[in-house]
């Protein structure tokens, strides 16, 4: 598949465009832990290469989301405000770093991005387009 825009990871827009209403996908750092039995992934071929945020705009072109999940922990301004503008209007709830890990284990699957920020998860949470 050879698309002009959108995802062209053949894995990660398969799974996007599979979504249902209420899935999770967790875009995430590379340490992050994927629990058994959740699709990892893997973006990552550097450090910082690519960033959360790259791969959170591309993702947000091709899935409705309603909610995101960060960690308290997250401090950094830069992405934290990168987020907020990627999201716009999407509630974004904050939880312990323990707490988001555990969530994971429900999502669809966890894609690692090269992000080398500290806590740099984000747990989305699919929408519909009405």
């Amino acid at each position: 598949m050879m698309r002009h825009a959108g995802l062209w990871h053949p894995r990660l827009a398969a799974l996007v465009a599979g979504m249902g209403h209420g899935d999770l996908l967790v875009v995430a750092d590379p340490g992050l832990p994927v629990p058994a039995g959740v699709e990892p992934i893997d973006l990552v071929f550097a450090r910082g290469e690519p960033g959360l945020l790259t791969v959170l705009r591309t993702v947000l072109a091709d899935l409705v989301v309603e909610r995101a999940t960060v960690a308290d922990q997250l401090a950094d301004p830069g992405l934290l405000n990168g987020l907020r503008a990627q999201l716009g209007d999407i509630p974004i709830d904050r939880v312990t770093h323990e707490q988001l890990k555990a969530v994971t284990a429900t999502a669809k699957a966890v894609v690692r991005t090269g992000e080398a920020t500290p806590y740099a998860n984000i747990i989305l949470q699919a929408g519909v387009p009405f």
